[in-house]
């Protein structure tokens, strides 16, 4: 009975998302009624966080019923390193931005237990493949095994700067990035696209959790067109190894003024700051 109630507060859930989130894709609304979540999760009772969850401990479910998997909240991967599975509504609202195409060819950073790189192997489906990574050697294991009945998924332990696989349809990088990593750039087809967290951490947040928008890029022709997605604010974990803290101060300045809001593009040569750069680094910028 249990096995039939979650399948139905699964399905439930797809459906308020497609609602309230606005949700375009109805293969995307498929892929979150038929992912079993409970299987990316540590053992019940689960320790949750929802929007209105500001501060303190993580609250904790009644029990291990997998019914309480299908709400609306960041569940607890690792609650002692601020480690969740993201809040379902969220995410899916970045999948539904790159209009994933079945037989497509996606790369996720940051892969975590996998939830949502199962997600998207549904949407790609068998004749499609998806490469994850993540930074965390026993997560990357974990997603190994969480998603052996997807053959078409391959996981790996990587931070993600080198190795990439090319000509990939769409990368989305699933922790906060103080700027664009040119390998994430490199492995994508044309008209490819990019979906990255530009995060901050700012003081009195949680330790390794930064705030930001998401930034979606698109490869055409040799140009790298970008735009924010201002609708999609986000709290993630910050990305390790690739961060640049002196680009994070300009990030957040970037922020702070609203000048975040006019990228156009994103620029990868050397060149010197112009009133149109709007992150500007010695290597390139975000650009208006």
């Amino acid at each position: 009975m249990i096995a039939i109630a979650a399948a139905d507060a699964r399905r439930f859930l797809a459906e308020e998302i497609r609602v309230s989130a606005n949700i375009r894709s109805a293969r995307l609304v498929e892929a979150l009624a038929t992912v079993p979540r409970e299987r990316f999760l540590p053992r019940g009772p689960w320790q949750i966080r929802g929007v209105g969850d500001t501060g303190g401990p993580a609250r904790r479910t009644d029990d291990a019923d997998p019914r309480h998997v299908y709400h609306d909240v960041a569940i607890a991967i690792d609650a002692d390193r601020n480690l969740y599975n993201g809040q379902p509504s969220l995410i899916a609202r970045w999948l539904d931005e790159l209009a994933i195409a079945p037989g497509g060819h996606v790369l996720h950073v940051g892969c975590g237990s996998g939830y949502f790189t199962s997600v998207i192997a549904h949407l790609v489906g068998p004749a499609g493949r998806v490469d994850a990574i993540d930074v965390d050697a026993e997560l990357a294991v974990r997603a190994r095994v969480c998603l052996s009945d997807q053959p078409w998924v391959h996981v790996r332990h990587s931070n993600g700067s080198s190795g990439l696989p090319t000509e990939v349809d769409a990368v989305v990088v699933h922790a906060g990035a103080t700027h664009v990593v040119d390998a994430w750039l490199d492995a994508l087809a044309e008209h490819g696209r990019l979906l990255v967290p530009l995060t901050v951490e700012f003081p009195g947040m949680p330790a390794g959790i930064g705030k930001g928008m998401m930034l979606l890029v698109t490869r055409r022709s040799g140009n790298w067109d970008a735009r924010l997605l201002a609708s999609l604010p986000v709290a993630i974990y910050s990305l390790k190894d690739l961060r640049d803290e002196s680009t994070a101060a300009k990030l957040g300045q970037a922020m702070t003024t609203g000048a975040l809001l006019r990228i156009k593009r994103v620029r990868r040569d050397s060149h010197e700051q112009a009133p149109s750069c709007i992150v500007h680094t010695s290597t390139g910028c975000l650009s208006g």
